[in-house]
């Protein structure tokens, strides 16, 4: 920039000085030291420092000012605009606009690593967010790889399905982004975002560039902070989020596994449904939502993974460059402490309404997924519910008493669940069956679980391990999952403690969890017309 450009750049930034500082909210809250600068420092050199960065943060005056190097432009320009030095107040503008324009980013320190565990490197920024980098020479693609540690556990009461919702409206777009789906089909780019329990991800695979890393890291950035989460845009997706909530409630088993977990948690937020319930999507005020976002969406919140082919060095630049001009926020993250009480007994939920053919399960409360036993329990999942030769498969398929069964379990932040059950014939005894059930996962006491089953569950869950390590892909996504339970370490630790597990391991969880008093019975039993009751709503 020439001389002259720079002494007409001030001169317009000087007459424009008054209608800018217009943007800043009423009741915004400076501090003394902004406070004298607005007072008793001219125009020029105001707008000099603080003009660019207001208008492109929504006036966060807070970024400049804790920023050492801007602050020394400022003095800079303080300086010699107080001894008349007109040429050297120019220079000192332009040099505090050229910091401006660097960003915060110039001014922090570089990503600070963390540990590395077997390829996998954690560094940290300076305003909290934490970036894992899994490099995979072999691939042929790159991927950028978002969790936000928020999902439906976090949700307040009127704001059931609200972290679903938000990651519907983190796709329509923001300031830098407006069209986002049209700028993944033009990078063939593989793309979703999913909520769960404890989290809630985005991410994009695309072919391995350092132009696609970069759209991608910068993108992730801008919709961190920036996305619209507009009125308009909930109006739409709400509608869709709708229709995926009715598509669940048309399900009889998405039902009755609810009303069994709903149960099992009456005072936990893991006793409600992830979609939400149909009030709280058609009715939560964009203002909660708003406010919800500008909360659990930010750096000190968040999980940055990037893996596939691609230059560690360099990523970490990007990183630097896209992400670090991102203020820690100054707000604390709430605290949760809800708890769910010990199970003081065998609970029962009976489902009618339309559907094909009677279900029977049972689920019990497990520990929380960091827990050193969840191995064991994990094993002790697959003995009975693995398919075809898992206890629960023998005695109810290939008896006759059902068509399928099922048992699963979900490895949470807080303490979690097992589920296990079976699809029944039209015209089979749901009593057979359902004692079948019982007798098979409350009956390890007398029927001891056997060292060839337990070799075996360990042999396809170790499996699945080690695809995961072979495909970067889904080495991401349970380093995620895992981060969302506690640590994204704790997929070693975990692997490392299945090898471990024992037959008196299992037998021991077996004993300590599959009860009668911690367990909770589902029966659905189809029924063409259901009588119910119709509660009116208040006059």
């Amino acid at each position: 920039m020439t001389l002259w450009l720079a002494v007409i750049g001030m001169a317009i930034v000087t007459y424009a000085l008054r209608a800018s500082f217009l943007l800043l909210p009423e009741n915004t809250q400076l501090p003394s030291l902004v406070r004298r600068a607005l007072r008793y420092v001219p125009p020029a050199v105001l707008t000099a420092i603080w003009a660019p960065e207001l208008l492109l943060r929504d006036g966060a005056l807070a970024l400049s000012l804790g920023n050492v190097r801007l602050l020394a432009g400022a003095v800079a320009i303080v300086a010699a605009w107080r001894f008349r030095l007109t040429y050297l107040t120019i220079a000192a503008g332009m040099l505090a606009l050229h910091l401006l324009a660097a960003g915060n980013a110039a001014a922090a320190e570089a990503p600070q690593k963390v540990i590395a565990i077997e390829g996998v490197t954690e560094y940290r920024l300076d305003n909290g967010l934490r970036v894992l980098t899994v490099p995979d020479p072999g691939a042929d693609t790159v991927t950028v790889h978002v969790t936000y540690l928020v999902g439906s556990r976090q949700e307040g009461y009127g704001e059931k399905g609200m972290a679903h919702l938000l990651e519907h409206l983190m796709f329509r777009g923001s300031p830098l982004h407006r069209d986002l789906k049209r700028e993944f089909a033009a990078r063939g780019a593989r793309w979703n975002g999913t909520t769960a329990y404890d989290r809630t991800n985005y991410f994009e695979t695309m072919p391995a560039s350092e132009a696609n890393l970069d759209w991608a890291l910068g993108m992730e950035a801008d919709r961190m902070v920036n996305s619209f989460i507009a009125k308009a845009d909930l109006d739409s997706e709400m509608t869709v989020v709708r229709n995926e909530f009715e598509m669940g409630e048309n399900d009889p088993g998405a039902v009755l596994f609810q009303r069994t977990l709903q149960l099992a948690y009456a005072w936990h937020n893991y006793g409600h449904p992830v979609i939400g319930a149909r009030s709280d999507i058609e009715n939560v005020p964009i203002a909660r939502l708003q406010a919800f976002y500008r909360t659990w969406y930010q750096p000190d919140n968040a999980l940055l993974i990037v893996g596939g082919r691609f230059d560690p060095a360099r990523a970490l630049e990007l990183v630097q460059k896209t992400f670090a001009p991102i203020p820690r926020p100054a707000r604390a993250l709430p605290s949760l402490y809800t708890e769910e009480p010990t199970q003081d007994g065998a609970r029962t939920v009976t489902l009618r309404r339309a559907g094909e053919a009677p279900m029977v399960s049972a689920l019990y409360r497990i520990p929380a997924g960091s827990d050193p036993d969840y191995p064991a329990l994990d094993v002790l999942v697959n003995v009975l519910g693995s398919t075809p030769s898992g206890r629960l498969h023998r005695a109810l398929v290939k008896k006759g008493l059902a068509n399928y069964t099922w048992g699963f379990e979900r490895a949470l932040h807080d303490p979690g669940f097992a589920s296990f059950g079976a699809g029944l014939p039209k015209d089979a005894s749901v009593d057979a069956a359902r004692d079948a059930l019982l007798a098979e996962l409350e009956g390890i006491a007398r029927h001891p679980v056997r060292a060839e089953e337990v070799r075996r569950a360990k042999t396809e869950l170790l499996n699945d391990f080690d695809k995961a390590e072979r495909d970067t892909r889904a080495l991401v996504r349970a380093l995620a999952e895992f981060a969302a339970i506690g640590d994204w370490r704790l997929f070693y630790l975990y692997r490392d403690r299945l090898r471990e597990v024992t037959v008196a391991d299992v037998q021991r969880v077996a004993l300590a969890y599959l009860k009668p008093a911690n367990r909770v019975l589902g029966v659905f039993l189809p029924t063409r017309h259901p009588h119910r009751a119709q509660i009116p709503p208040p006059p």
